[in-house]
This record gives C-alpha cells, structure tokens and sequence, in this order.
C-alpha cells in the first residue's frame, strides 16, 4: 500500500477509535500525526474533514431517529450547535496557531482526566433519563459545555458527557446525546475547514481522504455500540486515568528530548 494511504488508514482507525470516548480525537490526531510526520495546516485540515466518517456511522446507527421527523431532536441540536459553532469561526486561527501543539495537548488531556475523576465522585440523580425528553435549555446548557472542546486534548466527547451529567441528564442521555451532537458539529467544522483551505489539497488527494473517511467510519461505528453498552454499568474513571498517564508520558518524552515533538 501506497505510503500516503497507509497514513490516512492509520489516522482514520485513530480518529474512529476516539472520537466519542472522553479522550480527544483530536488531540489524539495531532500526537499520531507528529509521529507519523504529518504537520501543518495540511493536516489539521485533514484531521477536521476525516471526523466526517464517524459522523456518518452516528447517522447510521441512529438512523431512525435521524430519518424520522423529530422536531424535538433537531431543535436541541441547533441549539446546542451555536456555542461552539460561533466561538469556533472566532478563534479557530488562533487555537491551530498555538494549541495544535504536544505540549497543549498533552497539559488538556492531564486537566480533562482530572476533571472526570472530581466529576466521578458525585453522586448524581439524574432528572433526564432518555433525550427525547430533553428540552431546548438542556441542549443550550450542553453545548456551552462543547465549546471547552475547542481546545484541542480536552475531548468534545468528554465535555459534553461530563458536561450533561453535571447539568441533570442520566450517563446514557448525556452520551446518546453527545453522539448526535457530533453530526451537525463536526460535519460543518469538516466542511468549513475543507473549502476554505481547498487550495491546500487537488485531486490527487480524493483517495487518501476517502480512505481515511472509511477507516474513521468502521473504527467509530464499533465503538458506539461498545460505548453504550459499557456506559450501562461503567463509570468514565478508567478513561480519566488514561487521559492522565498519556499525558504525563508526552510531557515527559517532550521535555527529555526521548520524542522530538514539532513545536513542543
């Protein structure tokens, strides 16, 4: 297989594997791609548009509810989408400028997992048990949550589950919810991110992004099932954990010199 291709497999199965587990795909992209050579605008474009393929699974595991008028869902999703939609044009010059970077990265994912452990220890009693209860108060409280996933380590994911829990929705809610969010978030973030910087990419490029969309797309549709599942009997303690630990070894590699880290 074509070097590039290989590349673009390996990032996709990355993106897929972490998109909706409260450990920051995107964090996780940049660290995959550092190793793997792959800097610059370029590939944070790259890593923005192959998201696209995790949403997709979201849309096919959940098509009943996506493919059935349901005013209800479609509204809290607009709703929660603004937040981060709105800070995201602001200042997504300045997060790629200086957050796209190991060191950021890594001090999100240690802050985040220190977060979920403080979060873990509540005791919660959840007032929304299912999302189609949820009203347009509850989504516009969840998505001010998302926007703390604009910093890159810290996990859409993570935000918006801890997040809802925090603001009264059950485990599952917080998480089903978080699902659907990431369709229309990230979908236009993969959208806006590929035409405004389509100078950057030419026809050549069409199979290694769909290459990485299609990787992204089978990593993440397992995952959602096993998600589900596990959150019915599990806590996030375990992921808070590995957030921390990664963490810790990226700073360390870092500030030894074990791993040169671009712009560490």
């Amino acid at each position: 297989m074509d070097a590039g291709l290989l590349q673009a497999v390996i990032l996709g199965i990355v993106e897929g594997l972490t998109e909706f587990l409260p450990v920051s795909s995107t964090g996780h992209l940049i660290l995959a791609g550092d190793l793997l050579g792959q800097q610059g605008e370029r590939a944070g474009v790259f890593y923005v548009a192959i998201q696209t393929g995790a949403m997709l699974a979201v849309v096919w595991e959940y098509r009943t509810r996506f493919f059935r008028v349901d005013l209800d869902l479609w509204r809290n999703l607009a709703v929660a989408f603004v937040p981060a939609a709105v800070l995201g044009l602001l200042f997504a010059k300045y997060i790629k400028a200086y957050l796209f970077h190991a060191v950021p990265v890594a001090l999100a994912f240690i802050v985040g997992g220190i977060v979920i452990l403080l979060v873990e220890r509540r005791q919660f009693a959840p007032r929304v048990d299912d999302t189609r209860v949820m009203t347009w108060l509850d989504a516009l409280k969840v998505g001010i949550a998302q926007c703390f996933a604009l910093i890159p380590g810290t996990s859409r994911s993570g935000a918006t589950i801890i997040g809802g829990m925090l603001f009264g929705l059950s485990r599952r809610a917080a998480t089903e919810f978080s699902f659907f969010l990431a369709v229309p978030t990230l979908v236009a973030a993969g959208a806006y991110d590929l035409w405004k910087n389509r100078n950057l990419f030419s026809a050549d490029d069409l199979g290694m992004l769909a290459v990485g969309l299609a990787a992204s797309f089978v990593s993440a549709f397992v995952v959602i099932r096993w998600l589900v599942r596990y959150v019915a009997t599990h806590d996030f303690r375990p992921f808070a954990w590995y957030r921390i630990a990664f963490g810790i070894v990226v700073l360390s590699t870092a500030y030894s010199g074990l791993v040169h880290w671009s712009a560490a």
